[in-house]
């Protein structure tokens, strides 16, 4: 999710593709199963996996480094030139209580969307793992998402990302938002990477 030329459309959800680098990835897993070493341990589904001719998909390449099995990768995306297994959205995919996590970088305009579904869909005790700005945290209209849904930890990128070839950074900080469903704490542990 990047903060210029987002797409307020559906439709025009190619617009907002914009590529997570793997190895911003691979250290927040790195550092994330140090405290949630089975997290990956069932299925797990990345519902806005990208990925096209010229980009592999980041969430299932970055995970495959650190070890979990490309049997348990579930890939999806909306869009047609996809890498993802199932092209399709997210959003009408039915899968009550397939995945132990579910992890992506939803596009900005349906993060929210993406969040709710994912909290219902996951596992128990599973994990859902969303890239998101570190301001996602402010406003009234996500006010009572962190009131019953408090993420267990916030990971706080502590270099800006880029998301383009170019490399040129983004405007803003990013975090690894992760929630364990049926776990809502009072309060979000927060780790700066």
């Amino acid at each position: 999710m990047s903060s210029t030329n987002r797409s307020n459309s559906r439709k025009l959800h190619i617009a907002d593709y914009y590529v997570t680098p793997i190895h911003t990835i691979v250290e927040f897993l790195n550092e994330f199963i140090k405290h949630e070493p089975n997290a990956f341990n069932g299925k797990v589904l990345d519902p806005c996996a990208g990925g096209d001719s010229k980009h592999l998909m980041s969430y299932p390449e970055a995970l495959k480094q650190i070890g979990v099995r490309n049997n348990n990768i579930i890939t999806m995306d909306i869009r047609e030139d996809s890498l993802a297994f199932t092209k399709g959205d997210y959003l009408n995919y039915k899968c009550d209580g397939i995945y132990q996590t579910i992890i992506t970088n939803p596009p900005f305009n349906i993060a929210r969307d993406i969040i709710d579904k994912a909290l219902i869909d996951v596992k128990d005790n599973g994990f859902v793992i969303m890239l998101l700005r570190l301001n996602y945290f402010g406003g009234k209209l996500r006010e009572d998402l962190w009131k019953s849904h408090m993420p267990k930890y916030a990971f706080v990128h502590n270099k800006r990302l880029s998301f383009t070839d170019n490399g040129k950074t983004d405007s803003i900080e990013y975090m690894h938002c992760v929630w364990q469903k049926g776990y809502y704490p009072e309060f979000c542990q927060l780790k700066i990477i």
